[in-house]
C-alpha cells in the first residue's frame, strides 16, 4: 500500500512518497506519506515506513526494509512551528529519519525518529533504533537497543545489548579483519537489490 498522509495539527502538509521507479514495495507493505525511497530499495511484506507523524523519512540507494520493519518518527512540527528536538540533519537537509545506502535492516527492526542510519551499516533482527546516530560500516547484531546515542562509524554492538549512555557507544568494539560478521551486510544487500529487481520485473511482465 502507497498512500497519502492526512493532515493534523502535527503534520500541515499532504505528501505522496516518492519512490524511485527501481525500487519495490511488496503489496503488503504500507508506504506513507512524506517519504523518499532510492534506487533499487527492497520493501519486504509486513514493513511499514510512515511519514505521517515525523517526517520525512529518507531510505537511500540499495537498502533494504525487511519485513516486519517500522519506520516511523517523533512529530517534527506542531501548528506549522518546527520541533527541532525531533530532528536529525545529514548533509545540510533535515529529517526525522535517515537511512542511507546499503544499509540493511532485518527482520522486525524498529527505526524511530529523530534517528539516523549511515551507509554500508546491518541492522539486526528485532533492533530499536530510537533517538540515536549510528556511523558507517557498523553491525548491529539482533535484538539490540540503542537509545539516545551516537554509535561512531565502523563498531558492532554484540548481541541483545542495551546502549542507553554515550560511554557505553564509545566502548563498543571495532569491526576487525577477523570479526566474524563483517561482510555480512554485504551479501545481505546483494540479496535483496536482486530480489526488487526480479519482483519489479515479474510485476510489469
Amino acid at each position: 500500500m502507497i498512500e497519502k498522509n492526512v493532515l493534523a495539527d502535527f503534520c500541515g502538509k499532504v505528501s505522496e512518497p516518492i519512490i524511485d521507479a527501481t525500487a519495490y514495495v511488496h503489496p503488503l507493505a504500507a508506504v506513507i506519506g512524506n517519504v523518499t525511497l532510492g534506487q533499487n530499495v527492497m520493501v519486504s511484506p509486513g514493513a511499514a515506513v510512515r511519514g505521517d507523524e515525523g517526517q520525512p523519512l529518507f531510505v537511500g540507494d540499495n537498502s533494504n526494509v525487511q519485513d516486519g520493519v517500522v519506520i516511523h518518527a517523533l512529530e517534527t512540527e506542531m501548528n506549522g512551528q518546527p520541533i527541532e528536538k525531533n530532528m536529525v540533519e545529514v548533509d545540510g537537509n533535515k529529517y526525522a529519519v535517515y537511512v542511507g545506502k546499503r544499509v540493511s535492516m532485518a527482520h522486525q527492526v524498529q527505526v524511530h525518529g529523530p534517528a539516523v542510519v549511515m551507509d554500508d551499516t546491518f541492522v539486526g533482527m528485532q533492533v530499536l533504533v530510537f533517538k540515536s546516530r549510528v556511523g558507517k560500516q557498523c553491525v548491529i547484531e539482533p535484538g539490540c537497543i540503542l537509545m539516545g546515542v551516537n554509535v561512531a562509524d565502523g563498531r558492532y554492538v554484540p548481541a541483545g545489548s542495551v546502549i542507553r549512555t554515550q560511554q557505553q557507544a564509545d566502548e563498543l568494539p571495532e569491526v576487525t579483519a577477523d570479526y566474524p560478521f563483517k561482510d555480512l551486510n554485504k551479501g545481505v544487500v546483494h540479496v535483496n537489490t536482486a530480489l526488487a529487481k526480479g519482483y519489479l520485473a515479474a510485476k510489469n511482465a
